[in-house]
């Protein structure tokens, strides 16, 4: 739907805001493209329709509400909600689409999905992106899509805050996603390995993250090294700052325990990532652990 804007704050500067979240994958998702995502900032710029016609009191709102939006990394697309309102034909959810790739895409077929603060779903639709026209390279361009009300769940609530409008890539087969320093260290055997393990393990329940032991091991400095399965059932990206980590034997006696600092890890939704945790020798509670079955939890505080 070409775009509509439901903004009735235009007159105070103060409270113009996007009330959505950001809800990013790599474009290699949703498209043929083989870069992966890098470190890289990229400001999107504002792109209109080729037919758009945005009064100018609209366009000031829109250029400001572009302007707030963080940069991406290289290399992704992205949904920035800007705000939802109720339809007689259903919900219209207004958003920035956004492209951080250095050339312009164009989009196909895709399901969307709109979820509240809590994760819940509250509508899933298939949308034609192509009605969005190319997106050129590095830039947001402003869209409504409207969720016809079959579509809607409407027992879950959807404030008007914090919710998230994200492509749905749960009909997807769960996959691994390596970091960029796994991808560039591991030689093509273990990431094979890795491959089929994910494979076999198959996805985790919907709405869940959880966390698999993969190895652990003493080094000969004392230091323990356990390397786990992060893997996200959720339909969105999941960052995880801190992690409080226990290390148990096959008695469920705790091995190891403490909390690491990761600052900012992203677990892309339906994906596991392998994370490797080095506990110092003062947090091992056995001098000589039995590995021979050994399990890994999140400490609850």
């Amino acid at each position: 739907m070409m775009f509509s804007f439901f903004k009735k704050k235009k007159n105070d500067i103060n409270q113009l805001k996007n009330d959505g979240r950001e809800s990013a994958i790599a474009s290699s998702e949703l498209t043929d493209g083989e870069t992966a995502e890098s470190a890289e900032e990229v400001e999107t710029e504002l792109s209109l329709h080729p037919s758009a016609n945005i009064p100018k009191e609209q366009m000031y709102v829109l250029r400001f509400l572009n302007n707030e939006l963080s940069p991406l990394k290289a290399n992704q697309l992205s949904l920035s909600g800007i705000e939802w309102d109720e339809q007689p034909e259903g919900l219209a959810v207004s958003a920035f689409v956004r492209n951080s790739v250095d050339k312009g895409i164009q989009l196909g077929d895709v399901s969307l999905l709109l979820i509240n603060e809590e994760n819940q779903v509250k509508a899933r639709h298939d949308f034609n992106l192509a009605e969005v026209g190319e997106i050129p390279a590095k830039s947001s361009r402003p869209w409504t899509f409207i969720f016809p009300a079959a579509s809607v769940e409407q027992q879950v609530e959807l404030g008007k805050e914090n919710w998230t409008l994200a492509f749905d890539l749960t009909s997807k087969e769960h996959q691994l996603d390596l970091a960029d320093s796994w991808e560039e260290s591991l030689p093509a055997e273990e990431k094979e390995k890795l491959q089929q393990l994910v494979k076999q393990l198959g996805a985790p329940g919907k709405n869940e993250l959880n966390f698999t032991g993969l190895q652990a091991k003493a080094a000969e400095d004392g230091k323990f090294h356990v390397t786990i399965l992060i893997r996200n059932g959720y339909t969105r990206n999941i960052n995880i700052e801190k992690l409080p980590l226990q290390v148990l034997d096959s008695q469920k006696e705790i091995i190891a325990e403490g909390q690491f600092n990761i600052g900012s890890l992203e677990i892309k939704a339906n994906t596991t990532k392998p994370w490797s945790f080095i506990f110092p020798k003062e947090l091992l509670k056995a001098e000589h652990p039995d590995l021979s079955s050994w399990s890994v939890q999140v400490k609850n505080n």
